[in-house]
């Protein structure tokens, strides 16, 4: 019987792993120079937690999520995104009490969405996003883009862009909603089935379909723009103007609205620009979503943030041709010749590895040459040989394998003397 792996997603290999590494010790460096703390919350939830924090109307909540009842009858979902757990999370344990504030919290984890699998998209995949709670200053709006056009510019991507749109406060999307209505209404028989039944629930998410979107009654369709009051635009040009501070270039997109039913006021996508990326060229979206924390149950908090997945970020970067900066190399290769020395090559390489240095030995009674050939695979630094005659006289032949350079080593200061190395 042939077991393979489920449709949607992968093994990350040796090889790549080490990849994922990087990104996220990155990811997780620049949200230390944020001040942005690591939260943790568990990979399923109530079912309630997205029907009710994502939004019954979305695709996600109707057609993606992984649902199950558990043998106490409970109704549990495999997360599909980040920000409904991190707000239930903030409202149970009480964390608007805190005494810092904003709560300013970062996430890297694995996500479960039942959609068709294509490059860069799995239905298993790991979202890194980051989480605002606490503050109406558009700054945090400003500063939230920030961070997320620094992790890809420090990654090396070059050909992004970010563009931003408004959705209003809660009196500005209601007049939006009903222009919406009102100019899909006669052509609403032309539109897709999800698009009829968007219209009157969620009008906005007919703006997001990709059926319909060559579909002439969108690029004809009112924009929130010309409905946003005048609170809601001077919050738009105030986060304009602190991008504009900070010299981050950025493009305003009517049309951009983003898929899930909690955002408001900014909302704003990361694309990659150039050729070889596939149709669908955003790398990663959020924005404010204020009333979210009081759907389950806490105070009156705004929140803003953001969210990527790690396989669309490796695919940008595989498209631009861009090598992480990933060490590859091993300090020492400990060859052993002879039965009683490796007793002390066992030891002598775990006396290596405490004193912190990457090391390796054979395992397989390769001849020497083959070892030496291991050495060179594992790009070790050096290679030390010890056979019977070195272990009688205390010494051991260390070889520098870029110079060539070979020189005996006393055995009671071999590690002391490698580390200073």
């Amino acid at each position: 019987m042939s077991i393979n792996i489920p449709r949607g997603t992968q093994d990350i290999l040796p090889g790549t792993v080490e990849k994922w590494q990087y990104i996220e010790k990155f990811a997780r460096d620049l949200c230390k120079r944020y001040n942005y703390n690591e939260i943790r919350t568990p990979m399923f939830e109530h079912t309630e937690v997205f029907s009710r924090g994502v939004g019954d109307t979305t695709d996600i909540v109707q057609k993606e999520m992984y649902t199950f009842t558990d043998r106490g009858d409970r109704s549990l979902t495999l997360r599909p995104e980040g920000t409904a757990s991190i707000v239930r999370s903030y409202v149970e344990n009480k964390m608007h009490g805190n005494s810092n504030q904003p709560t300013k919290l970062y996430y890297i984890g694995p996500m479960f969405r039942y959609e068709r699998p294509q490059a860069g998209r799995y239905r298993q995949f790991v979202q890194f996003g980051i989480e605002a709670l606490g503050s109406n200053d558009p700054s945090i709006d400003a500063e939230v883009l920030a961070l997320s056009r620094d992790l890809y510019r420090g990654l090396g991507l070059k050909n992004i862009k970010l563009v931003i749109n408004s959705l209003g406060d809660l009196e500005s999307r209601k007049a939006h909603r009903e222009a919406l209505v009102n100019h899909f209404k006669p052509v609403v028989h032309e539109l897709c089935g999800d698009c009829q039944n968007r219209l009157e629930s969620n009008p906005l998410r007919v703006l997001d379909c990709k059926k319909d979107h060559n579909h002439p009654s969108m690029a004809s369709a009112p924009s929130i723009l010309e409905y946003l009051n005048e609170e809601s635009v001077k919050y738009f040009e105030d986060v304009q103007s602190y991008l504009t501070a900070m010299n981050i270039p950025f493009e305003v997109d009517p049309n951009l609205v983003r898929g899930l039913d909690y955002y408001n006021h900014t909302v704003f996508e990361i694309m990659l620009e150039g050729k070889g990326f596939g149709s669908i060229s955003t790398l990663s979206g959020g924005g404010r979503y204020n009333g979210l924390v009081e759907e389950f149950g806490g105070p009156n908090t705004p929140g803003m943030g953001f969210a990527l997945s790690i396989e669309r970020l490796l695919l940008a970067l595989e498209t631009e041709g861009i090598e992480l900066p990933i060490p590859q190399e091993m300090d020492v290769f400990l060859i052993a010749l002879g039965d009683e020395v490796k007793k002390h090559a066992t030891s002598l390489l775990y006396q290596l590895r405490k004193a912190g240095l990457v090391c390796e030995k054979d395992y397989q009674d390769r001849k020497i040459k083959a070892q030496f050939k291991a050495a060179d695979r594992f790009n070790a630094k050096y290679v030390a040989v010890l056979g019977e005659e070195e272990l009688s006289r205390g010494v051991i032949n260390l070889k520098d394998q870029e110079t060539g350079v070979q020189e005996e080593v006393a055995l009671d200061i071999f590690v002391k003397y490698v580390s200073s190395k």
